[in-house]
């Protein structure tokens, strides 16, 4: 067996996706070469071809959705497209016998999902009418955190948020989303909430999790699983009326719950609720949930597309996957709906001092606190310090942390679960200290004041704690008061494939306190901080709203074109502008969108990827500019890169005169020697100017094989039998893919595999369940999978159990 280090693991991960736990057996033989087959033209994505293990997919026709034909100007019908699906899925039944189809498309995407054994795939694929299938994944809400707030906690501050992105201001001018209805495509909604229920007409939505009419919630002690309350978050920042307010106020909601126990869901799901959302007479729809796999073409970003074509204005979580690049997932990857980075609002930062039994420690920083008064009340006071591990409820047993100062390592779980469990043991505060080199990150709105310290004073320190009883304080002071910032956590572009930057916008998503169930029966209403690209996406879909209130004659990419040409662009705390494909177009600002009289469609630009090596490639795009105002206007138009150099030529249409009222095309002529550059991605601006006004439209190009990662997404599940499956996401195939089994400690590896020149797409392997002929012991385990590409390695790591 080949052994690898962690430190060349490590030195290679673009980023690990952290998985569900799976309870399984055993680990892999890397004696036998597991079946990675190519997959069809028609399927997307790689499957176990031979395998019996039953699969779900969407299933696409050749018979196009209401909206496809519509756009051509072909007379469709429910009842033709019925017709073609019943034609197919009788086939299907002769061609997998043990297959079941559960859902039926046609508004927005033709087909239907089924379940059925993996080797039957090809006979499906074969199959007149079929044009593609999709794989059914697993859709989960996008928020990284969430509390419960008691009611002496809320009041004007918890609205700050929709303050800030200046929806109040919409308000005085009579923009209140009055007469809008807005989708709610998530785990459902508590809509018996007070501040909710004026939202809420008779017909309240729809449950595809239970298939009935009660969108409701998953209540505590569900059988099924975990309670949730994230829909009803969603919906406050967008609708709530009453002791706080949403965006848009007066708006009328619809439920639709596509995610069930514990914030999870599949595809077949969230296209049903995308379908009756538009079918039921939605303006806009919000869907704050994703995946991980950067790919425009599953099945969930097409219906999204066409959604959007309906005239529904759709509006997504970009995902909480960052801060690294190509980290966006579906559907933020749908090339029409409005995708949504979050950020945090502007605030405080303090300087701090720790001495503990009268020795300092250099390194302490302020990592974070749940307010500026708590952390001031708890400067400057002598504490006891306590020791606790990693902080996992279980470190806390056996030790008194009450009015004292809990010292945690950094490891295992999340900064935010090691602060919340010292609360819940009578902490008042936390010293976290990193395991490895390096600076812990910031973590907004801890529950308790946090202090980071380096490893080497985090383990003097520990060290210090173990002769005895240790007292000691921390001081704060003012420092400086940071602006509005992105989010680490927010999912950074491009999409692959169509090389979009995205987000598309991006607004606030740091403790953003709205509506909840409590699942207390004495109590059952109550308001919660969450943060996520989930929590950022409702003030954009709420947005939007008071703008299509404000215009109803505006398409749906007028409405996406005022939220990007009017937004505030970020810079972080060294003042240095964000990157494109971490903000998008800049952080919304609601009432610049309603009243701009310039529209610029679309609101970023990609020019694609130029190959030649020799002499200079040339490309043709183009944009539009709307004039809205009642007298004509004269645009001048420039293109400029951030990395200026002679090999990249744009020429555009200069001091064009766009008439009141009318629409403008500009073209542009892009002239790049890609021999003469290095590859990459070079992000640029175009700036459209009329002596008055500025707009900057974000613009990108890539030069040879950009450097997406090359595999994402590792995962292990078991198949029964003593038999398993482990598997990655390639989002353009890979020149080698390996993939190794790693113990806790991460100290060695195990290779399970080895395969050259695999597909684009899934790819799946399967193995006897034993390594050097034994089962592995029950424990937490690491899938490592390494993909080699255009000569750049990198790797996904995904965690599973065996019990």
């Amino acid at each position: 067996m080949k052994k690898v280090s962690i430190r060349a693991v490590l030195s290679t991960v673009a980023f690990s996706v952290a998985l569900s736990s799976f309870a399984m057996g055993a680990s892999a033989n890397g004696n036998s070469k597991p079946a990675l087959e190519p997959s069809l033209v028609k399927i997307q994505g790689d499957y176990n071809l031979k395998s019996a293990k039953k699969v779900k997919v969407i299933v696409e026709l050749n018979e196009e959705s209401v909206a496809e034909a519509k756009k051509k100007g072909v007379a469709q019908s429910k009842g033709k497209i019925k017709k073609a699906r019943d034609e197919v899925k009788k086939e299907l039944s002769k061609a997998s016998k043990t297959s079941k189809v559960k859902r039926e498309y046609d508004q927005v995407f033709s087909g239907f999902s089924a379940e059925l054994p993996a080797n039957d795939l090809e006979k499906v694929a074969s199959l007149p009418g079929v044009k593609a299938i999709y794989p059914s994944v697993e859709y989960h809400t996008t928020e990284v955190k969430s509390k419960e707030v008691s009611a002496e906690e809320y009041g004007s501050e918890m609205d700050k948020s929709i303050y800030y992105v200046g929806a109040d201001q919409a308000w005085k001018s009579g923009y209140t989303g009055k007469n809008m209805t807005v989708a709610v495509i998530d785990t459902g909604v508590d809509y018996d909430h007070p501040d909710l229920k004026s939202a809420f007409e008779k017909y309240k939505g729809w449950d595809f999790v239970d298939d009935d009419k009660d969108p409701q919630e998953t209540p505590a002690g569900d059988p099924k699983g975990e309670a949730t309350t994230h829909g009803t978050h969603v919906a406050g920042t967008i609708a709530a009326d009453g002791k706080i307010k949403g965006v848009a106020p007066d708006a009328h909601l619809l439920a639709y719950r596509v995610l069930g126990p514990g914030g999870t869901g599949t595809t077949e799901d969230v296209i049903a609720g995308i379908e009756r959302a538009v079918e039921d007479g939605a303006d806009v729809m919000n869907l704050s949930l994703g995946d991980t796999i950067n790919n425009p073409d599953l099945a969930t970003s097409i219906a999204l597309d066409w959604a959007m074509e309906e005239g529904v204005v759709a509006v997504t979580s970009n995902g909480n996957s960052g801060p690294a690049n190509w980290t966006v997932g579906s559907p933020g990857t749908s090339r029409e709906a409005i995708s949504v980075g979050a950020t945090q609002l502007p605030y405080n930062l303090y300087k701090t001092t720790l001495t503990v039994d009268n020795a300092s420690y250099a390194s302490a920083e302020v990592m974070g606190f749940p307010n500026d008064k708590a952390l001031l009340d708890a400067s400057g006071k002598k504490y006891e310090f306590v020791p606790v591990g990693l902080g996992k409820p279980e470190d806390f047993e056996g030790k008194d942390v009450k009015g004292k100062v809990a010292v945690i390592s950094r490891g295992d779980i999340a900064f935010v679960d090691k602060v919340d469990n010292a609360k819940k043991a009578g902490a008042v505060a936390t010293v976290i200290y990193n395991n490895v080199e390096g600076t812990i990150p910031d973590i907004p709105g801890t529950s308790l004041p946090s202090i980071r310290l380096s490893k080497a004073d985090g383990q003097a320190l520990v060290a210090s704690l173990a002769k005895g009883s240790v007292t000691g304080s921390f001081t704060a002071t003012f420092d400086q008061t940071v602006d509005e910032t992105m989010a680490d956590f927010s999912s950074r572009g491009p999409v692959v494939d169509t090389w979009m930057i995205k987000p598309d916008i991006s607004a606030p998503g740091v403790d953003i306190i709205s509506t909840v169930p409590t699942n207390d029966p004495s109590n059952p209403h109550g308001y919660g901080s969450k943060q996520g690209t989930s929590m950022a996406a409702p003030h954009v879909a709420g947005a939007a709203t008071l703008i299509l209130q404000a215009h109803p004659n505006y398409k749906v990419e007028d409405v996406k074109a005022s939220l990007m040409n009017t937004t505030e662009l970020l810079r972080d705390r060294n003042g240095l502008v964000y990157p494109h494909n971490t903000q998008g177009a800049g952080s919304m600002r609601v009432v610049d969108a309603i009243k701009a009289k310039t529209l610029i469609t679309p609101g970023s630009h990609s020019y694609g990827v130029f190959y030649k090596d020799k002499g200079k490639q040339v490309e043709k795009q183009s944009f539009k500019i709307k004039n809205l105002s009642n007298h004509s206007q004269k645009y001048s138009v420039k293109v400029k890169f951030k990395k200026s150099h002679q090999a990249i030529d744009v020429k555009s249409t200069n001091d064009l005169v766009v008439n009141a009222g009318k629409t403008q095309k500009v073209n542009l002529n892009v002239k790049v020697d890609a021999g003469k550059l290095s590859p990459g991605y070079y992000e640029g601006t175009i700036t459209v100017s009329n002596n008055k006004e500025m707009y900057d439209v974000p613009t990108i190009l890539f030069v040879k094989e950009p450097d997406y990662p090359r595999v994402t997404s590792a995962y292990v599940d078991v198949l029964g039998n003593g038999s398993f499956e482990y598997g990655s996401y390639l989002p353009g195939g890979a020149e080698k893919l390996s993939y190794y089994i790693y113990d806790a400690t991460l100290e060695k590896g195990e290779l399970l595999g080895s395969y050259t020149n695999v597909e684009k797409g899934f790819s799946s392997a399967t193995w006897d369940g034993k390594i050097n002929g034994e089962a592995l012991p029950a424990g937490t385990y690491y899938l490592y999978a390494e993909a080699v590409k255009a000569g750049q390695t990198t790797g996904s790591l995904g965690e599973f159990e065996i019990k």
